[in-house]
Parts: structure tokens; sequence; C-alpha cells
């Protein structure tokens, strides 16, 4: 792979459309905080129901990639040449969308967890260190490798997606995009579920680990050492049940009330 495919591309600092994403996401990041604040703390799905959850997770999802999103973003908005705003919002909902189809799994994970937690307290343990562990394997494979590097590559893919064409093609080209983020960080998301769904702390430190995989130079390199991470967390969380506040409360109760 060649240096100018394995390493992010550095946008201008000063540009405006790059500043739009961000400020979306910004106001992502608010809501989430203002809604997790309301909600105080809770195990799984924390009482809410499907549509409630689709849309806080949707949310926080927006709040947690757009970020790392906007260098791409930025430079697909400079190849358009009419209706930028509208074509870049375009993309933006493509992208966002196809996070917010992780929502309906997420539920169902989540909802599961909460009633281990409510009832078998051990098989609790056990799902958090199963999801940790899968975390740790995935972040090792080829697959992780590969969707990062497209992730990593900005200008690669902006060059493919000059040549979407239709009414759909930012919508089309944002999803497309979407789905690779996706394939790179979907494990990651799943460690909310051991975390705390809503656990303010933990989508933060998730969020720049997400960041620092795509925008840095040693992004993945950084990939992998998180892996060896959560395979850490999966054996710790035997004899400490409190590093899985989703399951076992702990942290989860302490932010509930930030």
């Amino acid at each position: 792979m060649s240096a100018a495919t394995s390493a992010p591309a550095r946008p201008r600092l000063l540009n405006p459309h790059l500043g739009l994403v961000l400020v979306v996401a910004s106001a992502a990041w608010l809501a989430t905080v203002v809604w997790a604040r309301g909600m105080g703390a809770a195990p799984g799905t924390m009482g809410l129901g499907v549509a409630a959850f689709v849309a806080m997770w949707t949310l926080m999802m927006a709040a947690m990639m757009l970020p790392a999103t906007a260098p791409l973003a930025s430079m697909y908005s400079r190849g358009v040449v009419e209706r930028r705003l509208t074509r870049l919002g375009s993309f933006g909902a493509g992208y966002v969308l196809v996070w917010a189809t992780t929502a309906l799994p997420a539920f169902l994970l989540a909802w599961m967890a909460g009633g281990l937690a409510r009832r078998h307290p051990a098989a609790a343990t056990l799902m958090a260190s199963v999801v940790f562990a899968a975390c740790g394997l995935y972040q090792l494979t080829p697959l992780k490798g590969r969707c990062l590097a497209r992730c990593r590559s900005p200008l690669a893919q902006v060059l493919r997606y000059g040549s979407f064409r239709g009414p759909l093609r930012d919508l089309r080209a944002g999803a497309h995009h979407g789905a690779f983020c996706l394939g790179c960080c979907w494990a990651l998301m799943a460690l909310l579920v051991g975390f705390g769904v809503m656990n303010v702390l933990a989508v933060v430190a998730l969020a720049g680990v997400v960041t620092v995989e795509k925008l840095w130079t040693r992004g993945a390199v950084f990939s992998r050492v998180t892996g060896l991470v959560a395979f850490g967390l999966a054996v710790a969380v035997i004899w400490v049940p409190s590093l899985a506040p989703g399951l076992h409360g702990g942290m989860s109760a302490q932010l509930g009330h930030m």
C-alpha cells in the first residue's frame, strides 16, 4: 500500500465545510450529554422503548462518528460545484443512516444484557467477557484492517465517489463510506453493552479511539493495541465485574447523577 493510501489526508484547517460537519457533531454531542443526564442510570435499554432507543442510538452514533469522518466529508464537498450544502447534507444523511440501522441489533443486545444483569449476575459477567474478547479478536482481523485502511484513505474514496451518478449519488456515497466505517468500528460500539449504553465517559473514550484510529499516522498500530487492551478487559472482568458497569452498576450509577 502506497503512502498516499496508508495515511489520512490532511485537509486545510480553515475550511467552512469541515467546520460545518464539526458543528453538527458538536450539536449531537451536546444533545447526547443532555439526554444522558436527564435519564439517570439504568441497565440494558434504560427503560426506553424501541423508537426512543433508535433515536438515542442514532444521535449518539452521529456524535461519535462524524468528527473522524469530517476530513473525507470536507474533501467530498470541495469536489462539488453546485448546491454544496445540500449535497453535503445528503452525504452526511447517508452516512448516519448506515449507523442508524445498527440501533435495532443494539437494542436487542442491550435488552438481553439488562435481563441477565437483573436475574443472572454471573451470566452477565460472562457476557461482558465475551463482548470484550470479541472486540479484541476483531480488532486484529484482516477485515478490520481493510475497512480501517479505507476509512484512513479519504482521497481514494472521494475519487471513487466522483463516478457516482443520479439524484441519490450523494446519499449513496455517504452510505458507502458509512458501510466501511461500520465494518471498521462495530466491535468498538458493542463495548457499550458492557460499559453502559449511556455511559458518557465510555462514549467519549470510544469516540476518541475511533478518531485516533482513523486520523493518527500510527492509527493502524493503535487499533491493534486497542484489541490487546480489550483482551485484557475480557480476562480482568471475570475477577472485577465492575469493569462492566453497564451490567453491574458501579460507574454507570455515578454517571447517571453527573
